[in-house]
């Protein structure tokens, strides 16, 4: 039993991050029935890098955006800008594209257009801006925030998954098979434990509740946008769905504790 969760969460780590992580059992794509059990812990493990940066800047005597541009600059380099490069795709399939498959092949374009552009530089005013108001309040409250974010979002980012079908034949959202309902209900509980982090630095529960639910609701947001323009579920809505749940969670943490 413990064997197989290792292996779902070394598959996470390797695919949600630039970490020399081998590839367990010769898999290269995880397997997300399972696997995304165990995604809520690669998600925190990314993100303790970003915190600790953040945490060692405002030690150095960095103001808080200042050290908080370091940690999402750490955080980005650990995951490749993986999620990021979602979010750009979509915007610009989105806004740029007229018919469903004038978007699906925009989205397709490594190319990064004036909607994409926008929309990442969107995410990181409105992610800088909301952890530099929390770190502003407290360095280890942001750090713990960090991590917790960074295990929610991924896990409520999986929203997509769960109620739309592939919007193509290939690609990473045609892979991504549905999780089982036994490893989304232990992700979810995993995710939810990975709370006591800001809690124990004075954050409420009710807060923290809040955040969890806006950040689900701000992922099927995604999803029901994607199923307006484009009829389905791509990597690309993925991405954007773990996208606007970190925004949608870290906005509720910086309105106060």
């Amino acid at each position: 039993m413990f064997r197989p969760f290792v292996d779902d969460f070394l598959a996470c780590l390797r695919f949600y991050s630039r970490l020399p992580v081998p590839a367990p059992r010769g898999h290269e794509m995880p397997d997300f029935r399972t696997a995304v059990r165990a995604l809520p812990l690669a998600g925190a493990l990314i993100a303790l890098a970003p915190a600790g940066t953040l945490l060692a800047a405002r030690a150095l005597g960095l103001p808080p955006f200042l050290a908080v541009t370091l940690a999402l600059a750490a955080l980005i380099a650990a995951t490749g800008a993986l999620h990021e490069d979602g979010l750009a795709d979509l915007a610009d399939g989105f806004g740029g594209g007229a018919s469903r498959e004038e978007k699906l092949e925009i989205m397709r374009d490594s190319r990064l257009g004036s909607y994409g552009a926008l929309a990442l530089t969107l995410s990181l005013a409105l992610r800088i801006g909301a952890l530099t108001a929390i770190a502003q309040r407290g360095s280890f409250e942001a750090a713990a925030i960090l991590v917790f974010v960074a295990a929610l979002s991924r896990t409520a980012g999986l929203t997509p998954i769960m109620v739309l079908a592939p919007a193509r034949a290939d690609g990473a959202g045609h892979a991504a098979m549905r999780p089982f309902k036994e490893a989304l209900q232990t992700a979810a509980l995993l995710a939810s434990a990975f709370s006591i982090l800001p809690i124990a630095m004075g954050v409420s529960p009710a807060t923290a509740l809040l955040a969890g639910a806006l950040s689900v609701g701000a992922a099927y947001a995604t999803a029901k946008l994607a199923e307006r323009q484009i009829g389905g579920l791509t990597g690309d809505v993925l991405g954007g769905a773990q996208q606007t749940a970190e925004i949608a969670a870290l906005l509720v943490f910086s309105s106060g504790g």
